[in-house]
């Protein structure tokens, strides 16, 4: 049994899981690496990482890098004579970093690879129509999510998930494959098989126009993308209320298949619902949130504001 020294790279709440199951798994973590705190909000004050909290919660060894190749922070990190260092969420690694520890420096990534390579593996799942995806532990090498897989768990995708869901179920199973993959190593008992790129789906980074509704679409693509940034970060479009052009994002769907003849983004609202015509369909909308307005069920919303009879969707 090899008595390993941990190493956790990680930012966001998803990296939490895993090491937070790491510990309750009485893991010795030596070290916990997290972005730099960086300003945010309107007051633009500093914002600590979900990774940092937690750290700081459980009082554990806590590095902030600004930069990954300084010499006084490799210097801190060989010091912690870590064997093993373990990577959730966190950015690219130099090669001085993952080849640092004895038994190496593992990562995990929320897809099956070797689909869904990059920044938002989750969103492009569902975006994509997806009926399944999952989580990979793997050796880091020199490429993006390239390297040798350890281990795979597969997660189905209903109809209906989104994002946000999607995100919390693989946590879960994510932390529970990456103890799963210490506890393999710890026993010396790893097996891994090479990644094979027989057209593999990728998963850039979501910006702003990614999530613009195009309206054009046929239903299930409007639908799929909707639900692959509900609820962050929010799919949106332009409204157009008679003089009024009004930003507009868009959470929570249901989509009606049916012949119509209005036109492509007319909005068909009553007292209690909003629909928008898209080609073979009505999108029902849900719930949503006007620019500098809070979110809201589309009810709420129809109680104290009023659409015109040609608003529609641009």
């Amino acid at each position: 049994m090899r008595e390993l020294r941990i190493v956790f790279m990680g930012t966001p709440d998803f990296a939490v899981g895993s090491l937070d199951a790491l510990k309750q798994a009485n893991f010795n973590i030596v070290g916990v690496i997290t972005a730099p705190d960086k300003p945010a909000g309107r007051g633009k004050k500093l914002h600590q990482s979900a990774v940092k909290k937690y750290a700081l919660e459980h009082q554990l060894n806590l590095l902030q890098p600004t930069n990954l190749k300084n010499e006084s922070f490799l210097e801190e990190l060989k010091q912690l004579n870590a064997n093993l260092q373990i990577v959730v969420a966190f950015r690219m690694l130099p090669k001085i970093i993952w080849q640092m520890p004895k038994y190496g420096t593992f990562n995990l990534h929320a897809s099956l690879l070797p689909n869904y390579r990059g920044a938002a593996p989750i969103n492009w799942a569902i975006i994509n129509g997806e009926n399944k995806t999952g989580v990979t532990t793997f050796f880091i090498d020199e490429k993006i999510d390239t390297g040798s897989i350890i281990l795979q768990e597969k997660v189905a995708i209903t109809e209906n998930t989104n994002v946000g869901e999607l995100h919390d179920e693989l946590l879960q199973i994510g932390s529970k494959l990456v103890v799963k993959t210490a506890q393999l190593i710890s026993e010396n008992n790893i097996k891994t098989f090479p990644q094979k790129d027989l057209e593999s789906k990728s998963a850039p980074k979501i910006y702003t126009e990614t999530c613009k509704i195009d309206w054009s679409k046929p239903l299930n693509e409007i639908y799929n993308l909707i639900r692959g940034l509900n609820p962050y970060p929010a799919a949106w479009s332009f409204l157009l209320n008679g003089e009024d052009k009004i930003k507009v994002k868009i959470f929570d769907v249901e989509k009606e298949v049916v012949n119509h003849s209005y036109t492509i983004g007319k909005m068909i609202s009553s007292k209690n619902e909003i629909k928008i015509a898209v080609d073979n369909g009505l999108l029902k909308i849900k719930s949503l949130q006007l620019a500098g307005k809070r979110k809201m069920d589309t009810k709420s919303l129809l109680n104290g504001y009023s659409f015109l009879s040609d608003a529609k969707m641009l």
